[in-house]
């Protein structure tokens, strides 16, 4: 997974707010390796005449574009902020060592622990005090000029993973930066939605302690979909996913026909079936009652507004035949389908 350092962007709009300085932190990294960075700066449209207005932005999108193209050309996710590379793929792995942990608190203290084997220029790390929890970056070296655009990139990828390990978005106390504040200063509190701290002792990010409580109900398979394009978790602040129960409703509802299976259903939504049966729980509900739910539905509906035989309203409402549908009907309603349609119709 890349880490790129992007702005959020309101509904429907791109704003140029992205600072140029973060431009150049990008081909810097170039200028490290000797590459010419002129695919990158074509994929993200920044004519060179920006380049030389430091008061120039550009958008999220066009950053997206740029450190999406340079990472796979350095073959770096760092961007050349540390002593080695970070060959691509490599918060791949980090996301996937953290997946597995019951809980949020424990799989952000994986990823600082497991970050530490990628690069130990930096050293992150978890820190409890009764209910404030803090996410700090102890600095190993002398970043050097990269040093704002690696440790701003590497906190706001931590959060944007925590935030999505858990579907919700973590409200940030406060962000704090051991270095003055920068020109383009404004940027950081619509990163991070928080108030911020400059020339502090050391980088962090601070938040209740009582989200580290919550379980990780992101699986393997919602990694892998999430993985084929990461950058935008960065680049937006986050938003709760759909609840699974109106997911699978939605699932059941376009294809009402289909004797659908929990397998059938974990394939259109990418999740394991273990995963959904334990989140469908968790939301106080389970398969079979979605699909009595939506078949229910379908059944009133037509019995109500059309003149279809019951023995293609069931197979409508994906019913093997016609008599588990009049027994699952009498269920729902007390009446058979049949009386139920009389009566409507009198009334």
């Amino acid at each position: 997974m890349s880490t790129p350092l992007l702005i959020p962007e309101s509904a429907g709009i791109h704003p140029a707010v992205t600072p140029m300085a973060f431009v150049h932190a990008v081909l810097q990294a170039y200028a490290q390796r000797g590459i010419v960075p002129d695919a990158a700066l074509q994929a993200a449209q920044i004519a060179p005449a920006a380049l030389q207005d430091p008061q120039a932005r550009i958008t999220a999108l066009q950053m997206e574009h740029l450190c999406g193209t340079a990472m796979r050309e350095l073959d770096d996710e760092g961007l050349g902020w540390f002593s080695r590379r970070l060959p691509w793929g490599s918060y791949g792995l980090l996301a996937r060592a953290s997946i597995s942990s019951p809980s949020l608190g424990l799989a952000i203290a994986r990823w600082c622990r497991h970050h530490g084997l990628l690069a130990a220029d930096i050293t992150l790390q978890l820190l409890v005090d009764g209910s404030q929890a803090r996410i700090t970056l102890r600095e190993e070296r002398d970043l050097g000029d990269l040093r704002e655009f690696c440790v701003l990139s590497v906190l706001r990828n931590l959060h944007g993973f925590a935030s999505w390990l858990v579907d919700k978005h973590l409200p940030v106390h406060q962000a704090s930066f051991p270095y003055p504040a920068p020109g383009h200063a404004d940027v950081y509190g619509r990163l991070f939605g928080a108030p911020v701290q400059f020339a502090a002792p050391m980088a962090c990010i601070e938040l209740d302690a009582q989200w580290l409580q919550l379980p990780v109900v992101r699986d393997e398979a919602a990694l892998n979909t999430m993985l084929q394009r990461a950058l935008p978790l960065q680049v937006r602040p986050y938003k709760p996913a759909q609840p699974l129960v109106q997911q699978v409703r939605q699932v059941l509802a376009a294809h009402p026909q289909c004797l659908h299976t929990a397998a059938s259903v974990c394939a259109q939504l990418h999740i394991a079936p273990r995963s959904l049966h334990r989140q469908l729980q968790a939301q106080g509900s389970s398969l079979q009652q979605l699909k009595d739910d939506v078949r229910q539905h379908r059944a009133l509906h037509l019995l109500q507004r059309s003149d279809m035989p019951i023995k293609r309203i069931a197979q409508s409402c994906g019913f093997a035949g016609e008599k588990s549908f009049i027994r699952a009907f009498h269920g729902w309603t007390g009446q058979a389908p049949g009386a139920y349609r009389q009566a409507q119709r009198r009334r």
